[in-house]
């Protein structure tokens, strides 16, 4: 017997890592009622075409699925489900708070990666339009802090500031790689760690 939309969207909460329609909607305040969350998980009111890709954006799953059951991402291995956060500078050094369930803007799902700490930020700036023109989204592993030469990385200050930048090894600095000649390299100092290695561009055309 084919589970309730109810049903599904438990589970898409849950797997999404949010244990009750309370914790959810602590996370993204401004999107879930929580009266209204616990009513359609528990059947008292039609959940709306308009919420459930509202639940299936916060969620990571697909509205489709939600509703009808029809094919979801979560159930086809290799494909895995990639948190979008706030913004990254790819020109200056900027103030990047802590990553927090409310920072999720949305899921996306992408295909083979490799096993890691992944997290998708999105690139305001030029310094790097070679490889991630502004707008663009770049998938970044926080469990690689590995510096390679030649290799792009988000650094991060003690203080919370972050950027995107390519990895120079000699002499070390974070380098730019743009067609805009303004910007210039940035010398890397004692209070600078690797937030993690950007491993994938996505552009929308």
């Amino acid at each position: 017997m084919m589970r309730e939309p109810r049903i599904r969207l438990q589970e898409a909460r849950a797997k999404a890592g949010y244990d009750s329609p309370t914790e959810a909607a602590r996370a993204y305040p401004r999107d879930i009622n929580q009266n209204t969350l616990i009513s359609h998980e528990n059947g008292n009111r039609p959940i709306s075409r308009k919420a459930a890709e509202k639940y299936a954006r916060l969620f990571g799953v697909e509205a489709g699925w939600i509703l009808f059951g029809e094919r979801s991402d979560l159930e086809f291995p290799g494909l895995i489900k990639v948190p979008v956060i706030s913004m990254v500078s790819a020109s200056n050094l900027r103030d990047q708070p802590g990553v927090t369930a409310a920072d999720i803007e949305r899921w996306i799902t992408v295909a083979d990666l490799p096993a890691g700490d992944w997290i998708a930020l999105g690139v305001e700036g030029d310094s790097m339009n070679r490889v991630a023109p502004d707008g663009s989204t770049i998938l970044v592993n926080r469990g690689d802090d590995r510096l390679l030469d030649g290799k792009f990385y988000v650094f991060s200050l003690g203080g919370g500031q972050a950027t995107f930048k390519r990895y120079k090894r000699s002499p070390e600095m974070m380098q730019p790689y743009s067609t805009n000649p303004d910007h210039l390299p940035i010398a890397i100092g004692e209070d600078l760690y690797v937030f993690g290695r950007a491993r994938r561009v996505i552009t929308d055309l």
